[in-house]
């Protein structure tokens, strides 16, 4: 089965809040007959438009495919959190690379803040960049690592933008029961990701950027130049993008090897007017220390974006609302009589070791991939750096290349249950809160 078609109606967006609150794109055409370009995209999410924007800039003429709709993926659907440093903590970074390697991805992901942020002010500013991000711990010994870490990041990063939070502090914004403290990143962020992924997009096509929609890749013919078959058309390319993350599949097996696709599940409430304060009495984003993770925020209208659960298969779940009602009620038990008036999941991509997935393929071929929750920051910066990389500038790409990431035990029939296994198994540690 293809992820592309699994879930979704050909060409539609998700029932989302955000794909009702956003101002669409006009639709663009699908790709038919010959097309010569010297970069071909293929992807239209974060990583593939950033890519298409910068390189478009630099006098590159550019070809993006999109087998549905521009932010029709991942980038479309998360929770719009823009967090700091990668999926990793800086002390796990630290031993595992050394801390010189550590030291420079913080370095990056600063970077991919900022260029958020920029691209937003510059591009997409309906995208409603709001800042801090709160970390919300639910056993006193996560507290306490949580409060060492903000410690060390201002000590040896210069990082002094997380406030510690103990139980009172955390509760005066979160008004939950379920955590005993954590700390608030006032440096991080939140916004509307398809907001933002449209932004992008009208960027990238001023900038020159061809950019195709229903014009789905059914094979790559690799070479000088590399060519791509769709259903109505080829591109031929001096080089090729491969921006497909969750949706990888079956264009390069060796890579999707290394990135696994799960889906996690997001609802809306109706508008909760003064009730908000019960969600939360401050602007800002909320992730939690469960290994699935529970995140939320407020809309600009008053709903709870909460999202919560995740799936290892093909198809979702039947009943998303369902799924998803069960922690968003452990978290704020008061809510039980609010109505759900959204839900939708998306399909993300994860490695083994939950660091990003930068890789030259072969002469001319460049992917990036399995950014593992924090694609909103991570996928812009990687779209920029692997426009560098084609330009001959390998700095950024070759610290994210060097990683290690190794590929999923099992092969292609045995690797979803085995991971439906283990986090089975790790699901079941956080409900006895081990």
């Amino acid at each position: 089965m293809n992820l592309l078609h699994a879930n979704d109606r050909a060409g539609e967006y998700p029932p989302s809040w955000y794909a009702e609150t956003a101002t669409p794109l006009a639709p663009l055409p699908p790709l038919q007959g010959a097309v010569r370009a010297d970069v071909a995209v293929v992807g239209a999410g974060f990583t593939g438009l950033s890519a298409a924007l910068h390189l478009a800039r630099s006098g590159l003429r550019v070809v993006v495919l999109e087998a549905q709709r521009v932010g029709f993926g991942a980038s479309g659907r998360n929770g719009g959190q823009v967090g700091s440093g990668q999926r990793l903590e800086q002390d796990a970074l630290e031993a595992m690379l050394g801390p010189d390697h550590a030291r420079r991805l913080w370095a990056l992901a600063e970077d991919a803040k900022a260029l958020v942020r920029a691209l937003v002010a510059e591009h997409a500013p309906e995208a409603g960049w709001r800042p801090g991000i709160v970390h919300a711990c639910r056993k006193p010994s996560e507290v306490r690592h949580a409060h060492a870490m903000a410690e060390r990041l201002a000590r040896d990063y210069g990082y002094r933008y997380v406030e510690p939070l103990d139980r009172d502090g955390l509760r005066a914004i979160v008004p939950s029961r379920e955590y005993v403290g954590g700390d608030i990143d006032h440096g991080a962020g939140h916004l509307h990701p398809l907001r933002f992924a449209f932004g992008l997009a009208r960027a990238a096509l001023a900038a020159g950027a061809q950019v195709f929609e229903r014009s789905e890749v059914v094979g790559i013919d690799t070479g000088a130049p590399v060519r791509l078959r769709t259903a109505r058309g080829t591109v031929e390319a001096d080089h090729l993008i491969l921006a497909c993350n969750g949706y990888l599949g079956r264009l390069h097996r060796a890579e999707a090897a290394r990135v696994m696709p799960i889906n996690n599940f997001i609802v809306a409430t109706e508008p909760l007017g003064a009730r908000a304060a019960e969600v939360l009495t401050r602007d800002v984003a909320v992730a939690d220390t469960r290994f699935v993770v529970n995140y939320w925020r407020l809309s600009e209208d008053r709903r709870l974006l909460f999202g919560g659960g995740e799936s290892y298969g093909y198809r979702f779940p039947a009943d998303i609302r369902a799924v998803v009602r069960k922690p968003l009620l452990r978290v704020y038990p008061g809510l039980a009589d609010v109505a759900l008036t959204h839900a939708w999941g998306g399909t993300l991509g994860i490695t083994a070791r939950r660091l990003p997935h930068l890789a030259r393929l072969g002469p001319g071929m460049w992917s990036a991939s399995g950014f593992s929750g924090h694609g909103v920051a991570m996928g812009t910066l990687s779209g920029r750096l692997l426009a560098e990389a084609v330009r001959g500038e390998a700095g950024g790409f070759a610290d994210l290349a060097s990683l290690p990431v190794p590929r999923f035990p099992g092969g292609p029939a045995l690797r979803a249950p085995l991971l439906a296994l283990a986090m089975t198994w790790f699901s079941l540690r956080d409900r006895l809160g081990v």
